[in-house]
């Protein structure tokens, strides 16, 4: 493990098994914290934890679909038996669809909405209690460039992440006095799993990074400085607050 900044903490990470989640996950361990992995692919999440252990982290999969209250509430009372009332909670579960917005089906948009945001006020209910009794906590929800800017056929998408920004505020206002920060990061063109139709397309591909003023896609591992110091006591003076990470996307 390259530093320990986060002995002795307990993080859960949601949306855990691959992508931006999963980088997050090696990261916090990869700083000394133990880690609860959450997401419904029990496989993914396996290999997931055995990257966490050859790294000498230590790590806890639980598998749920974390759009279900039943299954978070489940969820939850396997990750304090399994490895204590975490400390730290990131809500990074998400799906996209890209289509017209007249082409949505009420369930497709209801199923956006369960995934990106409901699940981030099912996970943050269950664990902010223990949070506030230990006068500790950090949640970092994930949201997107998607919440600043939009692009077509991104409507579902955007009016979620919309949401997980306005409830990381109200949640920052409610526990700053109990010293439990709430912030989200917002990342823009990252590659992976969600985004490899429009890399494995050579003209879609060319046009999105000609909109990245670094010039090229995210890398998943990239998240991990800045996760592990917003999870650090370093950072209890920051709440509240959105860190875009996008190579520049949102500033032109």
């Amino acid at each position: 493990m390259a530093d320990q900044m986060l002995r002795g903490r307990v993080a859960v990470v949601t949306g855990a098994s691959k992508g931006l989640g999963k980088a997050m996950a090696v990261a916090l361990a990869r700083s000394g914290a133990t880690v609860a992995l959450v997401a419904r692919s029990g496989e993914l999440l396996e290999q997931a934890r055995a990257e966490i252990d050859a790294q000498g982290g230590e790590s806890h999969v639980v598998v749920a679909d974390l759009r279900e209250e039943s299954d978070v509430a489940r969820m939850a009372g396997q990750v304090r038996r399994a490895v204590g009332s975490p400390d730290i909670l990131i809500n990074n579960a998400g799906m996209n669809l890209r289509k017209p917005l007249h082409e949505f089906t009420l369930t497709e948009w209801r199923l956006i909405m369960q995934t990106n945001l409901d699940s981030a006020f099912l996970c943050s209910r269950a664990f902010v209690p223990g949070m506030i009794e230990k006068h500790f906590g950090r949640i970092i929800n994930i949201a997107s460039t998607m919440a600043h800017v939009a692009l077509a056929h991104r409507a579902a998408y955007c009016a979620s992440k919309f949401g997980v920004l306005g409830m990381t505020k109200a949640l920052a206002l409610e526990l700053a006095p109990h010293g439990v920060t709430a912030n989200a990061i917002s990342p823009g063109p990252f590659a992976t799993e969600m985004n490899t139709v429009l890399m494995q397309d050579p003209v879609r591909n060319a046009q999105f990074i000609s909109h990245i003023p670094v010039g090229r896609w995210g890398k998943a591992e990239e998240l991990g400085p800045l996760v592990t110091f917003l999870c650090s006591e370093a950072a209890g003076f920051i709440t509240g607050a959105d860190i875009l990470i996008d190579g520049g996307w949102t500033a032109q």
